[in-house]
């Protein structure tokens, strides 16, 4: 094993130990509520309350509110479907929004400490130490894809505890066929430890330097159990519970 592997590796078990090492291995499922607010141009819009419901590795149901009117997005692996409680439609999901889930499921901080990415032969190394702050700094972590897709995630050197991920993308450009590159990254913050799982209660995200949402969570529970219902496309817009 490479040095700058063998380095990286010791970052995710020191990770997985600050966030409750096997209890938080053992975590299966977790239901998350509170509220998600979009920014634009810096501004914060209205808030939106959801309940996500997130079975390990790849199935999420996220429930959105928004003054009453109720969507739900769902994914199972590569199939997805979304409910749109305005226009009272139910519809398989685009390709778009499939890929944004993999991209969500890629570039989370479980797919990297819980290992996932061996499976689609991802090379892990050691990216060094950057600035974080006044007298902080956070430890670099690089995982980059066959596909060319790269994801870096920091934990601070001192707590150990993840503080943000880094990736790129090729986005459209409004009003034209070009696509440009755009960085996203997600800020982790008010990490809270749960019947000893640490979890963050407020997710930033940005792109290109500028914040488009906050994730603020209310309560985080794990492991309770989830009917495979909750996943499973209804056979009608009427029917979705």
């Amino acid at each position: 094993m490479p040095a700058s592997t063998q380095k990286a590796e010791e970052i995710i078990k020191r990770a997985i130990e600050v966030l409750g090492g096997s209890a938080y291995l053992n975590v299966q499922s977790v239901v998350g509520r509170g509220f998600y607010t979009a920014y634009q141009d810096g501004m914060s819009q209205l808030p939106a309350r959801f309940l996500d419901y997130l079975v390990y590795p790849d199935k999420e149901r996220t429930e959105f509110t928004t003054a009453g009117v109720r969507v739900v997005q769902t994914n199972v692996g590569a199939t997805g479907w979304v409910y749109d409680g305005a226009t009272k439609s139910l519809q398989d999901q685009k390709p778009a929004q499939l890929e944004d889930f993999r991209r969500s499921m890629r570039t989370s901080i479980d797919n990297l400490l819980r290992g996932w990415w061996r499976r689609e032969d991802a090379t892990l190394s050691y990216f060094g130490r950057r600035e974080a702050g006044l007298a902080r700094r956070n430890e670099t972590v690089r995982l980059a894809y066959p596909d060319g897709f790269w994801i870096e995630y920091e934990f601070g050197a001192k707590d150990g505890l993840p503080a943000k991920v880094t990736y790129k993308r090729n986005s459209k450009v409004a009003d034209s066929d070009e696509t440009e590159e755009i960085t996203e990254e997600d800020r982790l913050a008010r990490l809270i430890s749960i019947n000893g799982v640490t979890a963050a209660f407020v997710v930033d995200h940005f792109i290109s330097g500028k914040q488009t949402s906050r994730i603020n969570y209310e309560s985080i529970e794990f492991n309770r159990p989830l009917a495979a219902s909750l996943f499973t496309k209804p056979e009608s817009a009427k029917s979705v519970k």
